[in-house]
């Protein structure tokens, strides 16, 4: 009769569901080290899954707020520096009118005022980088100012025909539930500047140019046109100010998007990231445990009753 070998079909089972269990987790750890992520599939998350998508998700949506809010920020820098110059012309306007009242002469004025209309058009009719016009609010693809000329504008029934931009500002969302004008139309900074220019041009229109030696029609209407550009001026600077605390609103949000980007993206790493030393760590020790499940199979394997017999005297 045959004798058979010690270990029985329990132990080899046990046996070799170890290996199985020790191979599993080297193949687990190897994919971590490999791919820097605790798993490749939501099962290997278990009950953190709805926890990481909803940082993954709230991350995202910074993200597309960064973006917007950059955009924006970008564009209310660049109306800053125009309407600091449109201010700028409409003092150039008042100092002209100041100065022909003072010299009584106004033989240039004219020629001034006009340049001075070529430059607030100028401003009023810039672009954004992506060709749309700045100040047109709603109705971006048209130039908001449709005069070029102070003829042109004395042509015009009213100064407010000399706009013809939307009525509905610009604005970015920069939170959940939290949004930011950003947009400013033509005409409601530049109305008052036209408004002045409009009326220099009717009366030149009506009454002739200025000479060099005013009369005192030609300087009452200078010294009330002087008030109106002041008003025009005061306009501007209102409007820059305005744009102003835009600014800051914008960048106080992108400082608050950074800072919540850090935190989602963090969060989603905690929960997402293999901490490289302790996965090379644990790579090593089922390194271990798999070949001592081996070695321990393939020595129980060859285990025979022979093993624990004496040897039995020859007769």
């Amino acid at each position: 009769m045959s004798i058979d070998r010690v270990a029985t079909s329990t132990q080899n089972y046990l046996l070799l569901s170890q290996i199985a269990k020790a191979n599993d987790a080297l193949n687990t750890d190897q994919q971590q080290i490999a791919s820097g992520t605790v798993s490749d599939t939501y099962s290997g998350y278990g009950d953190k899954v709805a926890v990481l998508e909803a940082a993954r998700s709230a991350a995202g949506r910074v993200t597309s707020y960064q973006t917007g809010t950059q955009l924006a920020l970008t564009q209310a820098n660049l109306q800053d520096t125009q309407l600091s110059s449109l201010s700028d012309i409409g003092n150039q306007l008042r100092q002209a009118l100041t100065e022909a009242v003072g010299t009584g002469d106004g033989s240039t004025l004219s020629t001034q005022v006009q340049d001075i209309m070529d430059q607030v058009t100028q401003v009023l009719n810039s672009k954004d980088s992506n060709g749309n016009y700045l100040y047109g609010g709603d109705k971006n693809d048209v130039p908001p100012v449709t005069v070029s000329s102070l003829s042109d504008l004395a042509g015009l029934a009213s100064a407010s025909n000399a706009f013809q931009n939307g009525t509905v500002k610009q604005s970015v969302q920069v939170a959940d539930g939290q949004t930011v004008s950003v947009g400013v139309l033509a005409s409601d900074v530049g109305s008052g500047l036209m408004q002045t220019l409009k009326s220099i041009a009717d009366y030149v229109q009506s009454n002739g140019d200025f000479g060099t030696s005013l009369n005192q029609s030609q300087t009452n209407f200078l010294t009330s046109a002087i008030t109106s550009a002041a008003g025009a001026a005061t306009q501007v600077n209102n409007a820059a100010a305005s744009n102003g605390f835009t600014v800051q609103q914008l960048t106080d949000a992108s400082d608050q998007q950074s800072s919540l980007s850090t935190l989602y993206t963090g969060f989603v790493s905690n929960l997402q990231d293999v901490d490289m030393g302790q996965a090379v760590t644990k790579l090593n020790q089922d390194q271990v445990a798999l070949q001592a499940a081996l070695q321990m199979t393939s020595q129980l394997s060859q285990v025979s009753l022979l093993n624990y017999m004496g040897s039995t005297p020859v007769a």
